[in-house]
This record gives structure tokens, C-alpha cells and sequence, in this order.
């Protein structure tokens, strides 16, 4: 029986990539080694998702990669036959994890034990953040899609707002990745505000 107020715990196969994904984001893969497409075919049949890390050591093909510590779960949207005729899949972020250890199966696809890590407190954008919502926006409309579509609402969730403005900005993975190991949405603001000059024409 699970501790009152304990973190949810399980094994979750590890997808580590040289790229973070955040709560909310899409991610389109293209899917090709054996280890990977069993994973693919295990989550559709069970409807679960993987969990996506970044690398932090060896590379995305080949042997095991060594994971980041904090991940976020990827659930797969869509299935499509790339021009190449390999799989590609489309996933959306979930909840973040902490690996707390991992092993590796005999096909070489990673399994961790991981602690699903609190969804972001409701938190409206600080005012000091005002500006960061406002260049949101203007970028929502120059891209246009899902996050056009998006309601006022979500434009006053400091979470939401930090997520999707990381997304859009030519980040060093290094900083999204520190922006994922956060749990204050307030912080992921103020970072990307420091973060923001080198982004702006001179």
C-alpha cells in the first residue's frame, strides 16, 4: 500500500534523445532501430507511454545512452509512413519523471524506475513576466496552428507560457533541460527573461 502523500513510482522504457521535451509539447520521431520499434508496438498495444530523456552520455543510436535524470513522459498521437518508408510517430508530452535507477533489456532499450514527478501549481503569469506572455502571442500568431488555437486562458498559465516559449526560442539544450528539472514555473520565467536579449534584434 502506497504511503499517503508518497510519489507515484514505476518502470517506464526510456527513449533518451539528444532533445528535452516539455508537458505539453509535441515531438515527431522517426523511428527505425529494433529496440524502438518493439517499444512503439508495446505502447500501442498497451495504450502507455515512454519516457524521453536527454542523452547525457554516448548518442541516440547504437549502445545504451546514459539518460538525463529528469524526463517527461511522451504518449504517441499519431502513426505515419515516412517518404523514406520508416515509421514515424507523433507524441505529446505528459508528466515529468526522476529516474531513479535503470537497466537495460536484452534488445538494448533502457527501462527505468521512476518517481512521476507533481503536474505545476496553478499559477497565474507574474506581472514582472507580463512581456513574456505578450512575445507568446505574437509568436502564436506567426506560426500559427495548435498554439494559435490556443484559448486566452492558457496565455496567464505560467507553466503553460514557459513551456511553449522554450519551445519556440533556439535554446541550448543544456537550458531546457534545466528549465525541465525545475519545479517552479514562476523560475522558468525569470531564466528565460535572463535568457531572452540574445534571442532580439540589435
Amino acid at each position: 500500500m502506497a504511503t499517503p502523500g508518497a510519489a507515484a513510482t514505476g518502470e517506464l522504457p526510456l527513449f533518451p534523445l539528444s532533445s528535452v521535451l516539455f508537458p505539453g509539447g509535441r515531438l515527431e520521431l522517426r523511428i527505425f532501430e529494433p529496440r524502438y520499434l518493439d517499444l512503439v508496438r508495446e505502447c500501442a498495444r498497451t495504450g502507455a507511454g515512454f519516457g524521453v530523456c536527454l542523452v547525457v552520455r554516448g548518442t541516440e543510436v547504437g549502445a545504451p545512452a546514459v539518460p538525463a535524470a529528469i524526463g517527461t513522459v511522451a504518449r504517441i498521437e499519431d502513426f505515419s509512413t515516412l517518404p523514406d518508408g520508416l515509421l514515424g510517430i507523433t507524441t505529446r508530452g505528459g508528466e515529468r519523471f526522476r529516474v531513479q535507477r535503470t537497466r537495460v533489456r536484452d534488445n538494448g532499450l533502457v527501462v527505468g524506475q521512476v518517481e512521476y514527478l507533481p503536474a505545476d501549481p496553478e499559477l497565474p503569469v507574474p506581472a514582472e513576466s507580463g512581456v513574456l506572455a505578450t512575445i507568446l502571442r505574437r509568436l502564436a500568431e506567426q506560426v500559427g496552428g495548435e498554439l494559435a488555437a490556443e484559448s486566452d486562458a492558457r496565455f496567464d498559465d505560467a507553466a503553460w507560457v514557459a513551456w511553449r516559449l522554450a519551445e519556440l526560442l533556439p535554446l541550448e539544450m543544456e537550458e531546457r533541460q534545466q528549465m525541465l528539472q525545475s519545479d517552479d514555473p514562476a523560475q522558468r520565467l525569470r531564466w528565460l527573461a535572463e535568457w531572452l536579449p540574445r534571442f532580439q534584434r540589435h
